[in-house]
């Protein structure tokens, strides 16, 4: 498998935006069968794993299945949202051997999935089915800004955990389901998830989180 080189990356950012939604008192449920609250993901579900050498590899990227309940009345869409705020700010040492990336270094936001207009009769999406057009819309995640040797629309939809093998924070990863105002948010072809996370924000009538935490830290 091909190995997963910092060198790839570029920030384009060192603001870590807020993923809070201002959605009132309402708060969903969000289930998963493959992630339990504050636990660990597992290594089937992330983009890249630890190799056994001390570095990483690629992994299966799947995504994990995602249920949720107990949308307001008038809620006529969903979206998902998938982000890591435990994202370092500056990738100057990630995945360098000899370095560790300190866990109070600076962070910033990192959307790993973004799936908008959501009918609202759906309450659940399949284990796998991250990638799925069908689904909604699927919009572009981060790693197409930090990996620059492939074009954009290789990171549609959902791609997942993949922390500097040397960093020695652990990282904690958001799914989040949003219920929206709206029948459908409007997004050219190739919108970034970061993009439409303000749009998201402003229609939200509710939302619902379910948190797993990933590394591939080696002491």
């Amino acid at each position: 498998m091909k190995r997963f080189s910092a060198k790839a990356f570029l920030i384009t950012s060192c603001l870590v935006i807020s993923y809070s939604a201002h959605a009132g008192d309402t708060k969903m449920e969000v289930t998963s069968t493959g992630i339990s609250n504050n636990m660990p993901i597992a290594k089937k579900y992330a983009f890249c794993m630890p190799d056994g050498s001390g570095k990483t590899t690629n992994s299966d990227n799947i995504s994990p299945e995602i249920s949720w309940s107990g949308a307001p009345a008038g809620t006529k869409s969903y979206a998902i949202v998938v982000v890591d705020p435990d994202v370092p700010a500056k990738f100057d040492d990630a995945n360098k051997p000899g370095k560790t990336i300190d866990a109070n270094f600076p962070r910033q936001n990192f959307y790993h999935w973004v799936l908008l207009n959501i009918p609202a009769n759906i309450n659940k999406i399949e284990e796998g089915k991250g990638k799925d057009a069908k689904l909604g819309n699927t919009l572009v995640n981060d790693f197409a800004s930090f990996i620059k040797d492939k074009p954009a629309q290789t990171f549609l939809g959902y791609d997942g955990p993949c922390p500097p093998f040397n960093d020695a924070r652990l990282h904690h990863y958001h799914f989040i389901v949003y219920a929206l105002d709206v029948d459908s948010i409007a997004a050219a072809e190739f919108t970034t998830g970061r993009e439409a996370i303000s749009d998201i924000e402003k229609h939200a009538l509710a939302k619902g989180e379910l948190v797993g935490t990933y590394s591939n830290f080696i002491k």
